[in-house]
């Protein structure tokens, strides 16, 4: 069953509607990339530079037009340790975390772009429908969650005024977006939302929290900056760096592309495309990368903007150069004015993510799809939440992978009658692996039957070493009680692996040219193989 998103409009994108989409985006991007550079606890423009540089390098060379990519929670949390244990080996004061968290993202640069180089990101076609949605939901959660925060005034939640005043603006933004479309769709919704919520509040005289006020109460001191600059990071050159930067590189860049590969397959289905994995994982190495030498925070796709962006009508790669560009104008030249932004502007913009992002039917496919999968997805949404992407999506894929084999080792069936020859025939129908070995074995009745038996695999198939084992082993039943035993109608693929084998199974095609494979011989085989 297909997730349902009927906001979002599939039509082809223009150069307007990626202008007007990637402006949105932008605004959009702040908050988030101060937050989790506060979250990483580092400065506020080192998440700034990250987005801007993450996002500018995924839009001209990733695989994915329309999907955005900026600084991320995913993998602020995993800087948090790093950059900690890293001062802690510098001397103090030096702030060496820093430049441990540098050398960390060239690193995790070079495993992504690897990844991508050997067309690994293949391997994400073999993530269940079941675990993508509970992928979406999760980070809808997520994203719920990480808004509440914005309720906040240092550690205290608002009261009173405060609270109101934020409350209405978020549900006034929330309500502009709902209705706005319904008059006309040649301007993003989330757009005129923040514009006419930021001029009520400027010239109304609202007292509410702002971008500047934000940034203000979590130790900042603005958006202002200037152009990043190049720098090879000043760690030791040593295999104890190495050994210390590794983990964290091979967990961030784990992170940055089960989190940006699943966007991108997200954003193929709702814009009913398609992306290039290995394309945006190389796009992502190349940007995580360049981060690390212009002393940026690093990064992967962001669900969220990317949901803005598409809903705001960007489908191109200009949307994402434009995001990332005016990013760049407002810490450079527009920082005062972006700075006069409600946060409730941006919290209701991201609100509305949250209820086009969650995928609601999910509660009422109980009954419409096997109870192993329903589990799935409530698995991956429960651990996204409260652990992190990476683990939710390994969990979902074990144990769907588990499910999976579980219910295949039921189906292996033997049918048996005896010719006019007095031979005994097993016709097996099923997939022969570890999983049904054991149930395949229990199928004979090795003591019962006659001196010469036939297993037909015309319907069944040989999957990996454990049946090649468990073929062997029933052999050795047979010819323990000087019984013959042939296979027959083995594909090509399940002969090559019984000859590589080596075991007591020869293959004998002169005897069958459907790929007759004769088990006999048995002391000679076995004298064979001693020497």
């Amino acid at each position: 069953m297909k997730m349902k998103f009927s906001f979002i409009d599939k039509k082809q994108g223009s150069i307007k509607d990626d202008v007007f989409s990637g402006l949105t985006v932008a605004l959009a991007l702040v908050p988030e990339a101060v937050a989790f550079a506060f979250v990483a606890g580092i400065s506020p423009v080192i998440g700034l530079y990250g987005a801007f540089m993450m996002g500018l390098i995924t839009s001209l060379f990733g695989g994915r037009p329309g999907m955005i990519s900026g600084a991320t929670g995913a993998m602020a949390v995993v800087m948090v340790h790093l950059i900690s244990e890293g001062n802690a080996m510098g001397a103090p004061g030096e702030q060496m975390g820093l430049q441990y968290l540098f050398a960390t993202l060239l690193l995790t640069g070079v495993l992504q772009g690897a990844a991508g180089f050997f067309r690994m990101g293949k391997f994400i076609r073999m993530i269940p429908h079941s675990v993508m949605m509970g992928f979406v939901n999760g980070l809808a959660i997520v994203i719920f969650i990480s808004q509440l925060g914005m309720f906040k005034v240092g550690d205290a939640w608002m009261q009173g005024t405060q609270l109101y005043s934020m409350l209405g603006l978020t549900l006034l933004t929330m309500g502009i977006l709902f209705f706005f479309p319904k008059l006309t769709k040649k301007v993003p919704a989330a757009l005129v939302g923040i514009v006419v919520v930021s001029l009520l509040v400027i010239f109304g005289g609202i007292e509410t929290e702002t971008v500047k006020s934000f940034i203000q109460n979590n130790g900042g001191e603005g958006l202002k900056a200037g152009l990043p600059s190049f720098g090879i990071p000043t760690v030791p050159l040593s295999f104890a760096t190495l050994k210390f930067i590794f983990p964290y590189a091979l967990i961030l860049a784990s992170i940055g592309l089960i989190e940006s590969l699943m966007t991108l397959n997200l954003i193929d289905e709702l814009t009913e495309t398609r992306g290039s994995a290995n394309r945006e994982s190389v796009a992502q190495g190349l940007a995580n990368v360049v981060n690390g030498f212009f002393g940026g925070m690093g990064g992967c796709a962001m669900i969220g903007q990317s949901i803005i962006n598409i809903k705001s009508g960007g489908r191109g790669r200009l949307s994402g150069l434009v995001a990332s560009l005016a990013l760049l104008v407002f810490f450079l030249f527009g920082a005062t004015y972006i700075e006069m932004i409600p946060i409730a502007a941006l919290t209701g913009v991201m609100f509305m993510v949250v209820i086009g992002t969650f995928a609601w039917n999910s509660f009422k496919m109980w009954n419409q799809i096997p109870l192993s999968d329903f589990l799935v997805i409530g698995l991956v949404t429960v651990v996204t939440v409260f652990f992190d992407l990476a683990i939710a999506v390994l969990a979902g894929v074990v144990v769907s992978a588990l499910v999976f084999a579980w219910e295949n080792a039921l189906r292996i069936r033997a049918r048996k009658h005896m010719d006019e020859h007095g031979i005994k025939h097993y016709e097996i129908y099923g997939p022969l692996f570890f999983g049904s070995t054991t149930l395949f074995n229990s199928k004979f009745e090795v003591n019962e039957d006659p001196s010469e038996v036939v297993i037909d695999f015309a319907e069944s198939r040989i999957m990996d070493q454990s049946a090649i084992e468990g073929i062997n082993k029933l052999a050795e039943r047979y010819q323990k009680l000087g019984k013959q035993i042939h296979l027959r109608h083995l594909s090509k693929d399940c002969v090559k692996l019984i000859e590589k084998a080596d075991k007591i199974c020869d293959v004998n095609v002169l005897e069958d040219p459907d790929y007759f494979v004769a088990i006999d011989n048995y002391n000679r085989l076995m004298a064979k193989k001693a020497k």
